[in-house]
């Protein structure tokens, strides 16, 4: 008799296999709590009337308690060997052995229970006292580990769901990245040959670090190496109207999901700098606090900002937002401070630490 609650702890992306781990305290409490309400069922249920019913009680508690518990113990010490299984065989191998913790826990129990006639539970002989309990034992255990594995079902359904939404995403950035790095080669090739030829092989490194790493977390110095890519580039086309000024103290060690700091930083350029005569400077803020990552990117806007411009940032902004949601949930947010002449724009993520 299994927990039926699913601990998001332990159903992550190292093992595909669909039964929680029943180690977790949480785990072992749901147990517990799931085997009582069963007891009070089993006792409750007859329609008989009687003054027995809570010595009835407490032995029958007693014993699902014991079952409930020793099938956990069993699931916990050998889970490691059944994710080694495809879904099916693990099913097929857990439910024999919760049918055979059953098994020898009632033959303990009927074994203790007859040798005090106080206790004899009021179900006839042996036979009838090991086959209730072995139909009670197949049935509920077909009934969680089908909860289980449609569960599982479901959180794999969801998280490919959210991966695919997350390229969907991605690849909403990249057109927008790559026209105006296109523009800024195309300027350059009349002018500085030599530039549009570094420009170039810049715009290449970064797509294939991008390209390759886009599926999941880099670590937060890759990020910073696809941002400074990215700035040099743009760093080439703006000239001296583009200052950046970095305040990192020191990179922690963490991951991030890729490509969340260069859209902050194309959003900067795009609707900060590019548009004032004398340029502006772009400031980035990345720090650990505790158990959060802050990153933040202010720059200064021009003083009669388009209707464009404003829509430009929303959408960038739902953007990151939504991939923020898809990765962390509730556990990540995107602050924007719109100050008049700056605008800056903070994301906070939950540390992970770096793959």
């Amino acid at each position: 008799m299994a927990d039926i609650i699913q601990d998001p702890a332990h159903s992550g992306h190292g093992d595909r296999l669909f039964l929680p781990s029943f180690c977790a305290v949480r785990m072992v409490f749901a147990v517990v709590l799931v085997a009582q309400i069963l007891s009070f069922i089993l006792v409750l249920a007859p329609l008989q009337t009687g003054g027995e019913r809570w010595r009835d009680l407490g032995v029958v508690s007693l014993f699902v308690q014991w079952v409930a518990l020793s099938s956990a113990a069993v699931l916990c010490l050998v889970r490691p060997l059944l994710s080694r299984f495809s879904n099916v065989a693990a099913a097929l191998i857990s439910y024999l052995l919760l049918l055979l913790v059953t098994a020898v826990l009632s033959e303990l129990a009927h074994y203790i229970l007859y040798r005090d006639p106080t206790l004899a539970p009021p179900t006839g002989d042996h036979f009838s006292f090991l086959a209730r309990n072995m139909g009670l034992s197949a049935l509920i255990s077909v009934v969680v580990l089908r909860y289980f594995y449609m569960q599982h079902q479901w959180a794999e359904q969801v998280r490919a769901e959210s991966q695919a939404r997350i390229q969907a995403l991605q690849a909403r950035i990249r057109p927008h990245f790559l026209f105006n790095s296109l523009n800024t080669i195309a300027s350059l090739t009349a002018t500085n040959p030599v530039q549009a030829e570094d420009a170039v092989e810049d715009l290449a490194d970064l797509f294939r670090i991008t390209m390759r790493d886009s599926g999941g977390r880099i670590s937060l110095a890759r990020e910073i190496e696809i941002a400074k890519r990215y700035l040099h580039i743009e760093s080439l086309r703006l000239g001296d109207r583009l200052q950046i000024e970095w305040n990192l103290d020191a990179i922690p060690d963490v991951a991030v999901p890729a490509l969340i700091l260069q859209p902050l930083l194309e959003n900067a350029v795009y609707h900060g700098v590019e548009p004032m005569p004398m340029g502006g400077r772009i400031r980035v803020c990345i720090a650990q606090r505790g158990k959060r990552l802050q990153m933040q990117v202010e720059n200064p806007v021009p003083a009669n900002r388009s209707s464009s411009h404003h829509r430009g940032n929303r959408v960038a902004h739902e953007n990151i937002h939504e991939r923020l949601r898809l990765a962390f949930g509730r556990a990540a947010r995107l602050e924007i401070d719109d100050r008049g002449t700056t605008y800056c724009v903070s994301v906070h993520l939950p540390v992970e630490q770096s793959p």
